[in-house]
């Protein structure tokens, strides 16, 4: 009974890495978007188009590298572990996708919830409420990284918030460089 018991946890978990690393890229990536085109002082329209349209071209080239690496090693069985070879790569595309736009939203929420509700608030601290959110869902997917490696997931947590954060900042700086020089 233990055997199923762990071979069940384990088809559960296993599109966990696919999962957490369109995660990590959806949110790093969107909110950097977020921050440059904020950075460039250009308004809530721009933010909303350049952040959806990362999220379904870079969430859709992650998902198309993720199938072919996943085929890839099921088609070579020396460097795939047995147990890869029960990923099939469009199940493992579509993980990696799904958690990309999902994850990748959040930093777009503020910015949608402002053009909708027009509330004061949201719409003067748009920015803020993304980072803060943003912030959360790195904190989030940094603690599941660390479950999957099997590292502490409090230190994996910080090094996601860090990464993503000079991901951003950089973003920000380089909108805010281009919008003087342009």
């Amino acid at each position: 009974m233990r055997k199923k018991e762990n071979h069940i946890l384990k088809d559960e978990r296993k599109y966990l890495p696919e999962i957490v690393l369109g995660g990590i890229d959806g949110s790093i990536t969107t909110f950097a978007v977020v921050s440059g085109v904020v950075g460039a002082s250009l308004n809530t329209s721009i933010v909303l188009i350049m952040g959806f349209a990362n999220l379904f071209a870079d969430g859709f080239s992650m998902a198309v590298s993720d199938f072919f690496s996943v085929k890839s090693n099921n088609d070579t069985s020396k460097i795939c572990p047995y147990d890869e070879k029960n990923k099939t790569p469009t199940q493992s595309a579509f993980a990696t996708f799904l958690a990309f736009l999902i994850i990748g939203f959040i930093p777009l929420l503020s910015f949608v919830f402002s053009l909708i509700t027009k509330n004061y608030f949201i719409v003067s601290n748009q920015f803020l409420i993304s980072g803060i959110l943003t912030g959360l869902s790195f904190l989030i997917v940094g603690f599941f990284r660390g479950d999957v490696l099997g590292k502490n997931k409090f230190k994996s947590s910080l090094e996601v918030l860090l990464t993503g954060g000079i991901a951003s900042i950089l973003a920000f700086l380089a909108g805010r460089i281009l919008h003087f020089i342009l």
